[in-house]
């Protein structure tokens, strides 16, 4: 399994308030380390790899999750929904 969050960056350089949160909960819940990839959605940038993904995935929220675990890759938008769906189901050898 493979899981992309993908938090965004204003044009103004600043953190996305709503991604920082989330972020923070990660860190919180001990859930960080089963995070494999960050990617940052630069709103100044089109052709960074978060605003390509979010192109790709056809979402226009963030901060969202991508799951790839060899089917056709989820994409989370809501975060306690992210958790209860992949990371409360991980095996103990996963976490």
């Amino acid at each position: 399994m493979h899981i992309t969050f993908v938090k965004k960056r204003n044009p103004d350089g600043s953190s996305c308030g709503k991604c920082e949160e989330v972020e923070r909960r990660l860190i919180r819940d001990g859930h960080l380390p089963r995070i494999d990839e960050v990617a940052i959605a630069d709103l100044a940038d089109p052709d960074s790899p978060g605003m390509r993904l979010a192109r790709e995935f056809n979402t226009e929220f963030a901060p969202f999750f991508i799951v790839r675990d060899g089917g056709e890759p989820r994409v989370y938008t809501i975060y306690l929904k992210f958790v209860r769906e992949v990371l409360e189901k991980l095996p103990a050898a996963a976490q």
